[in-house]
């Protein structure tokens, strides 16, 4: 599967906004990405081709969220996953970024 990503990993500096995602595969993501998410503030997005977005960020500790936002309702659909669980996430995500096709994801009010 391919999506587009964006991102910003602070350590390097290298980040890449939305506006200029770019195309990759979902093996590159999980091997090329998922490990530069090394400290807080880190993130990664992934955009589907119904320009729904997925956005993964470096939490505190071994922890990352991952979230559905929803910009008109000042909400997403989130939860809190450590490597291991991240891992599974992301080589299970579907081709579109529909809420029905994650189950683990809460409503939180931001």
């Amino acid at each position: 599967m391919q999506y587009r990503v964006f991102f910003y990993f602070g350590a390097s500096g290298a980040q890449m906004s939305s506006a200029k995602a770019v195309e990759m595969s979902l093996e590159d993501i999980s091997e090329k990405l998922l490990e530069r998410l090394v400290a807080e503030g880190d993130y990664l997005g992934l955009i589907d081709d119904q320009e729904q977005v997925l956005q993964i960020a470096r939490g505190a500790g071994d922890r990352y969220w991952v979230e559905l936002p929803l910009d008109a309702a000042r909400a997403s659909y989130g939860c809190r996953l450590d490597l291991a669980g991240l891992k599974e996430f992301i080589e299970t995500l579907p081709e579109r970024f529909e809420l029905s096709g994650f189950e683990k994801l809460q409503y939180r009010p931001w």
